[in-house]
Parts: structure tokens; sequence; C-alpha cells
């Protein structure tokens, strides 16, 4: 089982390990130092704040971006300290848990592509729903070189995605997207709670779901009010409704 992740704009300040090395992050064949290229060029820009949608506050994160192959590197997992990660606390995993992490969930990043929570990297900003010169959209980008790597792994995959960081891949119908529900309304903020609360169980759940039938039922035996969708047509994911 795949479980996928989004980044979060909430990170770590700094890290405190040694510079960027490319070619020891997982998935080494991604072609991560052409979007480094292309980031430290418009960094160097006047454009950088408007093309990364940065707030005059936060112009600050143009310095970070320069610095990204020499800043101090931490994991993934440590990196990302968004609503979702708060809820899916990896420090505070089991051990049988925490190794079922470094196996199962995969981060989809604007500037790593794909990266697990192991792997170290330097604090950054960039969105995949930016378009960086002259790469264009990163979702279209990442998704040529992502998609042959993992149409070749089979089984469940959950999709814990934003419709953003989705475009990067699109598993088909052996994916599971997992939408919330409150009050019978869709939300998005509250999302990330939830789905990290789901991750969670399905890491700490002795369980390995190998259909979206088989999942369902894994996580109202974990205490989640879930309900699947019927299937689904076409390469579509099968979607379903968690309440939060």
């Amino acid at each position: 089982m795949l479980i996928l992740l989004p980044p979060s704009e909430g990170k770590a300040e700094a890290g405190d390990g040694p510079a960027l090395d490319l070619p020891a992050l997982s998935f080494p064949s991604l072609p991560r130092q052409t979007v480094l290229d292309a980031l430290a060029a418009l960094c160097e820009s006047p454009q950088a704040q408007s093309v990364l949608g940065l707030s005059d506050g936060q112009a600050g994160e143009i310095e970070k971006n320069r610095r990204l192959r020499t800043a101090a590197t931490l994991p993934a997992g440590e990196l990302y300290t968004g609503v979702l990660y708060d809820n899916l606390g990896l420090a505070s995993l089991s051990p049988r848990a925490a190794a079922r992490a470094e196996e199962s969930l995969l981060v989809f990043s604007g500037l790593w592509g794909l990266i697990r929570i192991t792997d170290r990297v330097p604090p950054y900003r960039l969105s995949m729903g930016v378009k960086l010169p002259p790469l264009g959209g990163l979702g279209a980008f990442w998704r040529r070189s992502i998609t042959p790597l993992l149409d070749a792994r089979p089984g469940l995959v959950v999709d814990l995605r934003s419709s953003t960081y989705a475009a990067a891949w699109q598993p088909g119908d052996r994916a599971v997207a997992v939408r919330v529900l409150k009050d019978g309304k869709i939300v998005s903020h509250m999302a990330k709670a939830t789905r990290g609360a789901v991750a969670r169980s399905l890491l700490e759940g002795d369980a390995d779901p190998q259909t979206p039938d088989e999942l369902a039922k894994v996580l109202d035996d974990l205490g989640h009010t879930v309900s699947l969708g019927p299937a689904p047509s076409g390469r579509r994911p099968w979607v379903l409704d968690v309440l939060a």
C-alpha cells in the first residue's frame, strides 16, 4: 500500500544536517537538478516574488531558495509542520508504524517531485501550482517522470493529496482519493487534519488492505466513519468519504 501526501506550506525554519545530496534522495532518476537550476535562476530575478505567489511578508523565502545547495538539511518528515503532519504525528508513531511510514508514505513536492519522509532536504518554497520559467506548470513537468516510476509499482494507493499535487500523478482506479465531509459538505482546511489522522490510523493499524472495499472496512474498524463511492470510470480513482 502506498499513501500519497502533499507537502505543507508550514515548514521548519532550518535544518541541522549536511548540505543537500541530490543523488542520495529516493527516486534519483527524477530531474531535480533541472528544477533546482530553474528555481535558482528565477530567484535572481525581480519576478521571483510574483511567480512564486509570495506576499511582501514572505519575501524572505526567496533567500532560502537561493541557498538550497548549501543550506543544512533535515528529514522531510521533520521539515513539514502543517496541520496534516501535526495529526499524522510521525515522531510519536510506534516503531512498527514508523517502519511502515518509511516504506509507504510518499510526499509530492513542487521542487523535489517525489520524496520519502527519510530523505534529507533543506527548507524551500515552491508549490506544485507554480509555472516555473522555462519549465512551465510543475504538475505537468513532474508527471512525465513520476508516472512511469509509480505505474510500475503494484498495490493499493491511498491518495491524501490536494488537487494541485494530484496533477503530478494520476494512479487511476487502483487509487482511493480520501474526501472529507462535515455536515454533508466537503471541507478543505479541516480536511488536512482528518487526512493526517487517517494516515496515522493506517500506519498504526495492523492491516494491509488490497482493495478499496478492504480499505473502507479497515478504516471503519479503526473508528472512522466512512462511505465508499461507486466504482469509477476511466482512470478516475475511487472516492472514500470520511466524516471530520
